[in-house]
């Protein structure tokens, strides 16, 4: 799998949403990894959570979000659900999963029906290891400029998903624990 190669199918190189893209994804991937090792005993699979984890963003591209030079018709938090189909359509199904089950800590049928989104109604929610060890890792960047290169703490995170409920906050930390983190 050439990554950057799918990634150039989608941002040029040189636009803010490329830079900002490729550099959350290295963080979120390093992050990634470092948690898979510490779990060796539950074998993740490694080579496909650098993969993932490099893309798990892609479909940023198609959304709304100036700030990060992405100028798409779609919201913001239909990212995933977008990069699914971009990697279904570039054929790579299990990588595809990674990106809609990774907003937030997953959305919920429930959660998809009460914002009223405009994707699919079922869950969303990360499923295999690898998915939860990406979902976990991709809270601790933003990818905000001031922010793209600094590792929240774990409090700034628990604050941020209460904001979407305490129930998220709840979430994050017993996927913390099964990920011994």
């Amino acid at each position: 799998m050439d990554i950057l190669a799918i990634i150039k199918k989608y941002y040029k190189p040189e636009t803010k949403a490329y830079y900002i893209l490729v550099n959350h994804s290295k963080a979120v991937t390093k992050k990634a990894v470092e948690i898979a090792k510490n779990l060796k005993h539950l074998n993740p699979d490694l080579k496909f959570i650098k993969e993932a984890a490099m893309l798990h963003d892609v479909g940023i591209v198609m959304t709304n979000f100036p700030q990060i030079g992405c100028f798409g018709d779609k919201p913001y938090l239909y990212h995933g659900y977008l990069g699914r189909k971009i990697l279904e359509k570039e054929g790579y199904p299990k990588h595809a999963l990674v990106c809609e089950r990774h907003i937030g800590v997953g959305l919920t049928r429930e959660d998809i029906k009460e914002l009223k989104l405009k994707i699919p109604k079922r869950d969303m929610i990360p499923i295999s290891l690898e998915e939860e060890i990406i979902c976990f890792a991709d809270k601790f960047f933003s990818k905000k400029d001031k922010h793209l290169f600094k590792e929240k703490n774990i409090n700034q995170i628990r604050k941020e998903l209460s904001e979407f409920g305490k129930y998220k906050a709840k979430k994050f930390d017993k996927l913390a624990k099964k990920l011994k983190y």
